[in-house]
Formats: structure tokens, C-alpha cells, sequence
């Protein structure tokens, strides 16, 4: 029998917009709240964040490896397609609701250490998602002040600009997520093309002036001595360069977006994140060679025309000043918008945990309450870094490289359970490689580690709060009795008295003194028919669990055993489930716990107990209004 909960109250207009989509059913929640897109469509979502990162990633390489850029930028490759893809491709097969690695994760550390080791990964993801929407808009707003074209007024509003493209983009989302895609799907295609006749006309260039790539060989064998010093000084710049690996994550996130059954979500997303690492791959490998021979140096520099903006600098250049202001917009366009592959992963991701541990309130499983809130976390973050996109680039860099590190972790782990030896060697490599890109960056911007561990922080105390505040409610989504359990209720004739038992040695003496305690303290009578009713609490940190109530006879007694996660809320779940199955009100017995109110209630949070009677008697409070319809407790 599924326990009805109370429903979540909509009157109003504002507040049934806010929550049209609620879900609270974990099924519901698992297959998302989005009408279901083509893959290529999803991908065009994920694509505004990780294609846009053509408009700066060409000039990152160039300031952080000089001449070496394209060798660099190779590896970076090379990295992407030998060792993110194949991981975030067996992400999404074993991950196929969008919980990303972290659900893969979340099974290494049982109980509470779990459920901290989870938030603390969502706050890597939280830092790389919130920081994709705040530092993309700022980039955007960047370029749309270097416009010349721009009113004077704005000369120095770049916050302000910034809150305006953040409010924009969150008024997408509140307008709906087949709008938001449809958007992407629209900034890709015209960015992606813009970026091909520009890559195109650059290489072309390039082929016509080999005086150049002579040059630029020639500057190599002048500040290098060699082969194996370009490759080692490639290496240890390639950590530079992480921000063109941003997107694998929100790719698995939205996957209950993609149209299909679990399999074939599974191909899409697959084809997904092959499709947009291969684009990216390619305009990364030709756009840094381009850049390289045909930019001089100094203009990579900062104050450079170039800097930041190295393919823009060739579109003006090669393609004249119209093409050029056309090429500016699609860039500030796929900027401003590159948030929106964020907050898909964050509406997503979100609703998967932290309702489950109870750490969040229920309206957290509809979509447009999470929009506003996330929309307000970036003007904080906005306001707080004055939109300044260098001090966000390091905290960005630093989210996205976790991820990927914890995903290709729990890859490794997983084909070391399947003993596949092959995949798990090839793996571990990858997570290696990882795990040195992210000491590198956290050495070199350690403010990264921060700003994430600020974000850990918020996430972790609110979660705590909230599941503190949530404790009395029922937290039981189903009763199920085993046939000895139905026999016991139905031979009691609707005629309920459930005697509570802390189940300890289980002898005859136990049950035998609990009867006689409860005879002499509540009068009951020898006559009347009792059922002991005993709970185990095997994982006190899961918040909404199933009972499964099993009939046991020991020594001539009655006794219905449970495991839960919480002893009140089940206890009372299990009245409840009488009172509806009998048609009368039951009636449970207890005797009054010794010791302190404030530890018990502590117990009771952390390790499911405390003092049960009052707590029992609040949850059934709180789930039945009506006295008279309420299960008695007595206590003794």
C-alpha cells in the first residue's frame, strides 16, 4: 500500500506557475520533468558552454605555451578523446538518469560518509556550473564593452551588464526548457559556422604564405632544443588549457533529456559527447595552428588585439569588418548563453540527491524554483567577483577538473569490479593524467580550491538544516506486510494495541517483562490481543525508505520486525497503514526514555532513534490533522 502524501499546496497563481511540474514520485524524478529531444538537439545545449570556449581557448594556449601552442593545444586532444570520452561515454552507461559519476560514487561510502563525500562533490559541481554562468557572461559582457559601437553610458557597468545577460538567461529557463533548447540549437549552428569559414579562411592563409610556418618552425629550433624539451614543456602547460575540456559533465547531467528508452538514451548521449568532442577537437588543433603563424605574439599579450579574442581578431582581419561585427555577436550570443548548459545540469542534477537525503525542500523537484534560485547564487557571485572573468577562471578550471577526475575514478573502480583488466589499466592511466592536470592547476591557482570549498560549505550547512527540519515528516513511501504479518493483522480483527520493543537479546525474559510493563502501566488487559512492534535502524542517513513489515512468532508472542531509517517516522507510518487498512484507530504503547532531551533529539537525527514516544506522536501530527482520526499513543 503507497502512503498518499500531502500535497504540496498550489493555490494561487504565482505559486502554480512556480511549481507546474512539482515532482515528488523518485520514478518521476529519475526520468526528468523536460519533454525528450533528438541527441544532436541536447547536444546543441551542452555545445553553447563547450564550443564557446573557441571564442578565448586559442589565446589561452598562445599566452601559456607561445610558439608551442598547437603541440600543447595536441595534447590537450589528445587528452580529450583518449581519455574524457571514454570515460564520460561509460559514465552514461552505467549513469543513465543523469546523476553523472557521483551516483557511481555514491555506493563507495556507506551511510552519513557517503552522503558528505556526495555533497562535497556537488560542490565541485556547483562551483564549475554556477562559475560556467557567471564567468560567461562576464566574458560576454566583456566583449560587448570593447565594442566601439556601445553607448557611453555603459563605460564601466560591466556588473551591471553582467546581471542583465544572467537575468536574461534565467527568463529562458522560467519560460521553459524546449524554449532554452531551441535557443542553443540556434547559437550553435550560427557559431560553429561563423567558426568554420573563419578556421577555413585562416588555414587558407596559412597555405598560401609557407614563409610562415618556416618561421614559426624556425622559432621553435631557436628557443627549444629540442624535440623532447617541446614535449615535456607541452606537458606542463597542458594543465593551462583545462578550460576547453568544460561540457563532459552537463553532457551525462541532461541525459533524461535525450528521447529514447534507457538504451537508447544511452547510444544518444554516447553519440552526443563523441559528435561534440570531435567538433571541438577539430576547430581546437587547426584554430591554435592558425592563430599561431598568423597572430604575432605580442598581440596575445594583455592589451594585445588578440587577447582573448584570437579568432575574432582573424575574422576582422581576413574577412573585413562587417564579417567581423557579425562574428562578435554570435560570440557575445554563445557566451551569454553558454550558462544555459550549466543550469540544464544543475535543474537535473539537483533534484536527484538532495530531495532523496531530505536535505532540500520538496519544491526543489520543480523547475522553476530551482531557476530562480541558481539564477540568484550568480548575481551573488556576480557582485562578489565585481565580474571579473581572470579571478573566476581559476575556480572554473578547478570544478571541472574534479569531475572529470571522480568520473574517471569511478570508471576505474567499476571495471576493476568486472575484472576488466585491460579497461581498468587503461583507466587509471587516465585517471593519473587527471589527477596530475588537477594538482597543477590547484598549484597555480589556488584560489580555485577556495571558492569550491565555499561552495561545499553552503551546500553541506543548508543540506544539514534542511534535513533537520524535515525529520518529523512521515518519510515512508510504501507498507508492505509478508504474509505472516497480514495473518497477524487480520486475526486482530481491527482491534490494533502494538506494544514498542528496542529488540535486544530477543529471549523469552524480554518479551515477557515488556508485557508485563506495559500491563501494569497502561491497565491493559490480559485478554485484549497485543502485536510487539520492533524497528532496526540498518542506515539511519536515507531519509524516505519502503517498510517492509515481516510477521515473526518467538516464544509465543506476536511480533511485526521492520528495518528503517528512522524509528519514529516508521512507527508511525505503520499506525497509519492499520488505521487505513482496519478502518480503526490502532493504539501503540511505550515507556518514557531516560536521559537528555537535547542528546536524544541528536540520536535521533543522526542515528534515527532518541526519544521515540514524542517524536512518534509529532510525526503523526504532522500527517493527520484530525485528532479524531489519529493513531493513539500512550506512554507510560
Amino acid at each position: 500500500m503507497v502512503l498518499a502524501k500531502r500535497p504540496a499546496a498550489t493555490a494561487g497563481t504565482l505559486r502554480s506557475w512556480l511549481l507546474q511540474g512539482l515532482q515528488t514520485d523518485r520514478e518521476q524524478i529519475e526520468h526528468g520533468p523536460h519533454v525528450k529531444h533528438p541527441w544532436w538537439r541536447v547536444m546543441c545545449l551542452t555545445g553553447v558552454d563547450y564550443f564557446s570556449t573557441l571564442g578565448y581557448q586559442p589565446g589561452i594556449a598562445a599566452v601559456a605555451a607561445g610558439f608551442l601552442s598547437p603541440l600543447a593545444t595536441l595534447f590537450l586532444v589528445g587528452l580529450t578523446l583518449l581519455g574524457a570520452l571514454p570515460v564520460y561515454r561509460q559514465v552514461a552507461a552505467e549513469s543513465p538518469y543523469g546523476q553523472g559519476s557521483i551516483a557511481m560514487l555514491e555506493k563507495l561510502a556507506p551511510q552519513w560518509w557517503g552522503k558528505l563525500f556526495v555533497l562535497a562533490l556537488l560542490g565541485f559541481a556547483a562551483t564549475d556550473f554556477v562559475i560556467t554562468m557567471t564567468l560567461s557572461a562576464a566574458d560576454a559582457t566583456a566583449h560587448i564593452l570593447e565594442n566601439p559601437f556601445v553607448p557611453d553610458f555603459l563605460d564601466g557597468q560591466r556588473v551591471l551588464v553582467t546581471l542583465v545577460l544572467l537575468a536574461l538567461l534565467g527568463g529562458v529557463f522560467l519560460m521553459g526548457f524546449t524554449e532554452a533548447i531551441g535557443i542553443a540549437v540556434l547559437l550553435v549552428l550560427v557559431y560553429l559556422g561563423m567558426n568554420a569559414v573563419v578556421v577555413a579562411t585562416a588555414v587558407v592563409h596559412v597555405v598560401g604564405a609557407p614563409q610562415l610556418v618556416v618561421d614559426w618552425q624556425r622559432a621553435l629550433s631557436l628557443n627549444f632544443s629540442g624535440p623532447p624539451a617541446m614535449i615535456g614543456l607541452s606537458l606542463l602547460v597542458m594543465p593551462k588549457l583545462a578550460l576547453g575540456m568544460s561540457g563532459f559533465e552537463t553532457g551525462v547531467a541532461v541525459m533524461p533529456v535525450v528521447k529514447g528508452d534507457i538504451q537508447g538514451r544511452i547510444r544518444g548521449t554516447r553519440r552526443l559527447l563523441t559528435t561534440a568532442a570531435l567538433i571541438m577537437s577539430g576547430f581546437l588543433v587547426l584554430s591554435s595552428f592558425a592563430t599561431t603563424v598568423l597572430i604575432p605574439q605580442r598581440e596575445f599579450e594583455e592589451g594585445g588585439s588578440a587577447s582573448g579574442r584570437a579568432l575574432a581578431y582573424l575574422a576582422h582581419q581576413y574577412l573585413g569588418d562587417w564579417f567581423g561585427t557579425a562574428y562578435d555577436v554570435s560570440t557575445i550570443a554563445i557566451l551569454w548563453f553558454a550558462g544555459a548548459s550549466a543550469m540544464a545540469g544543475l535543474i537535473n542534477l539537483v533534484p536527484r540527491y538532495l530531495p532523496r537525503y531530505g536535505m532540500a525542500p520538496e519544491w526543489t523537484g520543480a523547475v522553476r524554483p530551482l531557476v530562480l534560485v541558481f539564477s540568484a547564487i550568480a548575481f551573488a557571485i556576480t557582485v562578489i567577483f565585481d565580474a571579473d572573468v581572470d579571478a573566476q577562471g581559476g575556480a572554473y578550471a578547478t570544478g571541472v577538473l574534479v569531475l572529470m577526475l571522480s568520473a574517471a575514478v569511478a570508471v576505474t573502480l567499476s571495471a576493476r569490479r568486472k575484472r576488466r583488466h585491460g579497461a581498468t589499466a587503461g583507466f587509471a592511466l587516465i585517471t593519473a593524467v587527471l589527477a596530475y592536470t588537477l594538482v597543477d592547476n590547484v598549484i597555480e591557482r589556488p584560489d580555485g580550491v577556495k571558492i569550491a570549498s565555499f561552495f561545499i560549505a553552503a551546500i553541506v550547512i543548508t543540506s544539514l538544516i534542511s534535513r533537520a527540519t524535515r525529520s518529523t515528516e512521515l518519510r515512508v513511501t510504501e507498507v508492505r506486510l509478508d504474509p505472516l504479518a497480514e495473518r497477524f493483522v487480520n486475526e486482530a480483527c481491527g482491534d490494533i494495541h502494538l506494544i514498542a520493543n528496542e529488540p535486544n537479546a530477543r529471549d523469552q525474559a524480554e518479551y515477557t517483562d515488556k508485557l508485563r510493563e506495559q500491563w501494569i502501566n497502561h491497565r491493559l488487559r490480559t485478554a485484549e490481543p497485543v502485536l510487539f512492534v520492533e524497528v532496526s535502524v540498518p542506515d539511519a542517513s536515507e531519509f524516505e525508505t519502503e517498510l517492509h513489515v515481516k510477521g515473526e512468532e518467538r516464544f509465543g508472542h506476536r511480533i511485526l520486525a521492520i528495518e528503517s531509517s528512522a524509528v519514529p517516522n516508521s512507527l508511525a507510518a505503520l499506525l497509519l497503514y492499520l488505521r487505513d487498512r482496519t478502518g480503526s484507530v490502532p493504539h501503540i504503547y511505550f515507556h518514557w526514555a531516560e536521559g537528555n532531551p537535547v542528546v536524544a533529539m541528536l540520536r535521533y537525527l543522526v542515528f534515527g532513534g532518541g526519544d521515540v514516544p514524542p517524536l512518534s506522536r509529532e510525526v503523526l501530527r504532522q500527517a493527520e490533522p484530525d485528532p479524531e482520526r489519529r493513531p493513539r499513543v500512550h506512554v507510560g
